[in-house]
């Protein structure tokens, strides 16, 4: 895994990637988090939080948590990282954007992730 300050290079890259109309009302910007952020429905690691998009009336902050990239992505080379955390900032982003539009409803990604989570829960107490 690469180390703290690296992993904070490949994040701007991934970031100077996107147009600058997707950072509009992104008051706190990218944040990196040094902090391993499990799910609260994990059970023996199974679930880890890598990104989180945060609205609140301070403003909206992207969050990545290089110690949930450190644990379970460790093993990959800098290039299939880099690849992993293009995909979780942009799915911060498009929380982000969906924000901006207005759009919480069943064609949401918020409204999705709560449907995967759903199939998670339901598959992990079938067993």
């Amino acid at each position: 895994m690469v180390d703290i300050d690296r992993f904070y290079e490949l994040l701007n890259e991934v970031c100077d990637e996107l147009p600058d109309d997707f950072f509009r009302e992104l008051h706190y910007g990218v944040q990196l988090s040094e902090e391993y952020r499990p799910s609260p429905y994990a059970e023996n690691g199974d679930l880890v939080i890598m990104g989180e998009y945060t609205r609140s009336r301070q403003g909206n902050r992207i969050t990545i948590f290089y110690g949930s990239f450190a644990r379970t992505c460790g093993w990959m080379s800098e290039d299939q990282l880099k690849d992993k955390l293009r995909g979780v900032v942009r799915h911060e982003f498009r929380h982000h954007m969906e924000n901006l539009a207005g759009m919480y409803g069943a064609d949401s990604l918020e409204h999705e992730e709560k449907e995967e989570l759903k199939d998670i829960l339901y598959a992990r107490n079938s067993k």
